[in-house]
Formats: C-alpha cells, structure tokens, sequence
C-alpha cells in the first residue's frame, strides 16, 4: 500500500509538474547540434529560469518542415518560433538579404558587433512585426565556407559550377560574378543534390558540414571569407500577443540574454571545429592570395548593385553600412 501511495503521489507531482507550464513554444530549426540548435538550448534555460508558464520544445533538423513552412508557420501562428539564417526571411521582406552582402563585415568579431547593435535590433523587429513575427535574438554566426565535388582551389574553379546559396538575390549576383550559378534550395536537399549530381557545390559554415557529415561526400573546405551567415530566431506575433505582458516581458529578456550568452560562447564552440573536420579525413584549403583578391573584388559593388533599383532595401543596406561604421 505504502508503494502504491508513493507510486500515486510521484505520479501526481510529475502531473502537476506538467500541467505547471500554461503556455507551449515549439522552436524549430532545419539545423542540428550546431550554433542554431545550440541557441534555442540557451534560450530555453534561461526562459525556465525566469518562469516555468511557458514549456520550450525543441525540434531541430527540419522536424516541422522544410524552412518556407516554418516562416508560414510563424506568421499562421501554428508554430511559436522559428530560427534561420536571416536570408531565408526574404520571402517575406526582401530587406533581410541585405544581411548578407559582402563585405559588410569585417570578421566575426565585427558582425556581433552590429547584430547586437540597439538600432539595428529595432530595425529587424519593426520588419518582422510587420509581417506578423517578432524578433527574439539575432547573432553573427560564421564565416561562408564553399565545399565542392571537385574541390575549389582557384577563382577560376567557380566557372560553369552551380552551388547552393540560401535565398537572395544578393547571393546568386554573388556566385554570377564568379562565373557560378547560385542555386537556393532548403538545407535538407542539399547533401542529396551533391550526391545527385544537382548541384556542385555549396556554401555555409563549416558547424553545418560537420552536423549533416559532408565528408563523406567531399573532403576539403575552401575557406574565402567573402561573407558572413547571421541567424535571427523570431517568434510567432499571434502567439506572442496571446501570452500576459508580464510574460512577454520575460520571454523577450530571455532572448537578449540568450543572444548574448550564445554569441560569446559561439566563438569557443568554433575554435574546435576545424580539428573535428580533420579528424574525419577532411581538410581545408584558401584561393591563391591574388585570386581571392580578385574574388573578393569582383563581390566589393555585389550590395550596392543589387539594391539599386530597389529603394526601400537601398535604405536599408545605407543604414545598415552606416551602422557598421561605428564599430
């Protein structure tokens, strides 16, 4: 008897435990074990130090759909946050490609800098809640990688090839002037693209080559430093506005604390990485210095030419150059 009264009153904690959270956010992300993942776990520690109303699922690798869906899924409110590289929120407000512009940033250090600017925070939030999202954290992520079939060891490498880019036109201006094609397609049908033959190559950063294994397809990583991938993690407005303001409150005071804790510790997690990459067979190369200069030329006008025609988004890579400029 004295089992099963203890049996029943574990039980009814574990209920109460559960049934303690008020509110559900599912967070999803098409990566895994790697800077995107690796923030919602941040996130959600600090969202349960500060409450237990409001229970954090998370479901990485692409487990509630393709990226487009999960963006629908924000603005429907069926999903309650979401994160990405900022590129993906094109489709939604061309103005977030512009984040990926090439020399906009000077190192990692540089873009942390400017996605933690106040400015810059507010600007991103005004366009997301115009769309019906709102924004929880946004952080420098890495430095572009390319990764290739046939490895890329000279400017002249790019000619002819298609390679995956992530969604703005920003990008395929990009790869065009280097003779490539960009080609955006969803994270998920990248690996079995290469392996197909759809596509020859891609670029991202090395934690996503490491996450989904790419040396067993492709061994060397061409490391240019042309660009900079930022993440923005958002949130559904339907179901932000449907939590007490206290609770909005504290969920927006976890995500700052979320993005600056992830952000300083990012730079740890990346020291590692590239003995992980060689630990599995792999290895990375540069562009000979005057073709990387040459490369690096040819992308110097890639933001102002694509925003030209453009008048909204020019404003808003002007202001974001400015900002950059601070710091």
């Amino acid at each position: 008897m004295k089992a099963t009264f203890g049996a029943l009153l574990a039980f009814a904690m574990m209920t109460g435990s559960a049934m303690a959270a008020d509110f559900t956010m599912k967070f999803g992300t098409a990566t895994f074990n790697e800077d995107q993942h690796k923030f919602i776990e941040v996130f959600k520690e600090e969202l349960a130090a500060r409450t237990d109303r409001i229970e954090v699922e998370i479901y990485p690798q692409s487990q509630l759909g393709p990226i487009p869906r999960q963006i629908e899924g924000l603005q429907f409110g069926t999903q309650e946050a979401f994160i990405s590289p900022v590129d993906f929120f094109v489709g939604v407000d061309k103005r977030f490609g512009v984040f990926s512009a090439p020399g906009l940033y000077r190192d990692k250090e540089h873009a942390a800098a400017l996605m933690a600017d106040p400015a810059v925070q507010d600007a991103v939030d005004e366009m997301a809640r115009a769309k019906g999202m709102v924004l929880l954290g946004q952080f420098a992520y890495g430095n572009h990688d390319y990764i290739a079939k046939d490895p890329i060891e000279t400017l002249a490498d790019f000619e002819g090839m298609k390679i995956r880019v992530n969604a703005t036109d920003m990008e395929r201006e990009a790869m065009a002037r280097v003779g490539a094609t960009g080609v955006p397609m969803p994270l998920g049908e990248v690996l079995p693209a290469l392996q197909q033959g759809v596509i020859d190559g891609t670029r991202s950063v090395v934690t996503i080559f490491i996450a989904f294994k790419y040396w067993d397809y492709a061994d060397t990583i061409t490391v240019i430093n042309d660009t900079m991938l930022v993440s923005a993690a958002l949130l559904s407005q339907q179901w932000f506005d449907s939590l007490p303001e206290d609770l909005q409150a504290t969920v927006l005071e976890a995500g700052d604390a979320a993005q600056t804790r992830w952000q300083a510790e990012s730079f740890e997690f990346h020291k590692g990485l590239r003995a992980v990459w060689e630990e599995n067979g792999g290895k990375f190369i540069e562009l000979p210095a005057a073709d990387r200069d040459e490369m690096i030329s040819r992308l110097s006008t890639v933001g102002a030419d694509a925003t030209a025609n453009d008048p909204e988004t020019r404003a808003f890579f002007d202001f974001l150059n400015e900002v950059a400029a601070k710091y």
